[in-house]
């Protein structure tokens, strides 16, 4: 198969219609390089870098390596202060999309197709779907349960068709995704694409600790649990030690100051600063206090590959 003809290829100009799924602290300018010469494409997360100069300076370092488009994941609900200036850089450095995750992607839509960015946004459910759709949103990205990070609740066996159904613009599945027999599947299905991210974290490119990929080559599908410790909102990450051992909910304590009104704007603030620091440092360095992000399509991941060979033996049998 040389090429794959969808509306996310016609869209982007992409050779297979594959984002590189934006993670947390695991995408680098390196993979999407390699990606993008792979024929794919795909996005980095805004906060993966800790200034909005830093946030420049990758975008136009890619831009050095490749004219193809690729994207930058915007968080915009209210624990982002920084998500109008991260608009700003990416609207001025004209990047080719932006992927929008947990909160209302209203000033992102408005601001990005004034420079002819493109806006896609992740949904759990058809209600969103129809909302984001009515807004403006060029594509929707389908969170079901079996995706990485911040999963959504319902079966990519329901998702897909329900919003294929209810919505005219192109829906991209994320999640479910690791092989070629699966990425098949999912063409079946009538996807325009897909949003692909744990499998890459055990890519040579990747810049996390060798413990964290080897974590994904040893633990599978049935390793893979859901934890609102990090960040107030599930999250799916590997069942360590260490996971066991401190549990995946928040206590008491938490899940009042969670769901208190004048409170939890800055309670949910805080608990994905402190979830998001925790994580930085079990990414980066071999700790017993390992608490790794990833999803259930880490069960195709036998070893540590380069990108290239990750995106070949998605969208090839050989």
């Amino acid at each position: 198969m040389d090429t794959d003809k969808t509306s996310l290829t016609s869209l982007l100009g992409i050779q297979y219609p594959i984002i590189m799924a934006p993670m947390f602290l695991v995408s680098n300018t390196q993979m999407i390089i390699e990606g993008l010469k792979a024929g794919v494409t795909g996005a980095i997360p805004a906060l993966n870098y800790r200034s909005v100069d830093e946030l420049r300076e990758a975008i136009r370092l890619i831009k050095q390596y490749s004219d193809k488009p690729f994207g930058i994941n915007l968080i915009v609900n209210k624990s982002n202060f920084l998500l109008e200036e991260q608009l700003r850089v990416c609207c001025e450095e004209k990047i080719g999309f932006i992927i929008t995750s947990l909160g209302s992607p209203e000033l992102v839509i408005k601001e990005a197709h004034k420079n002819n960015v493109l806006v896609f946004c992740d949904v759990t459910n058809v209600k969103y779907a129809k909302k984001v759709e009515q807004l403006g949103a060029d594509a929707l990205i389908a969170v079901n349960k079996e995706a990485g990070g911040h999963a959504g609740t319902i079966s990519y066996k329901q998702l897909i068709p329900e919003l294929l159904k209810n919505c005219s613009i192109p829906v991209i599945s994320a999640g479910g995704v690791g092989s070629f027999q699966q990425y098949q599947e999912f063409l079946g299905l009538g996807v325009a694409g897909f949003s692909i991210g744990s499998i890459f974290i055990a890519s040579e490119e990747c810049d996390v600790s060798q413990d964290y990929k080897q974590a994904c080559v040893d633990y599978g599908a049935k390793d893979i649990v859901l934890t609102t410790k990090l960040s107030g909102t599930p999250c799916t990450v590997i069942n360590t030690p260490y996971v066991q051992e401190v549990g995946t909910k928040q206590n008491w304590l938490e899940q009042i100051l969670n769901k208190n009104k004048l409170l939890k704007k800055w309670f949910k603030a805080l608990t994905f600063y402190r979830g998001m620091k925790f994580l930085r440092s079990a990414a980066f360095n071999s700790t017993y206090k390992s608490v790794w992000c990833a999803g259930p399509s880490i069960e195709h991941v036998k070893s540590i590959r380069p990108v290239k060979e990750i995106i070949n033996s998605l969208v090839s049998e050989n």
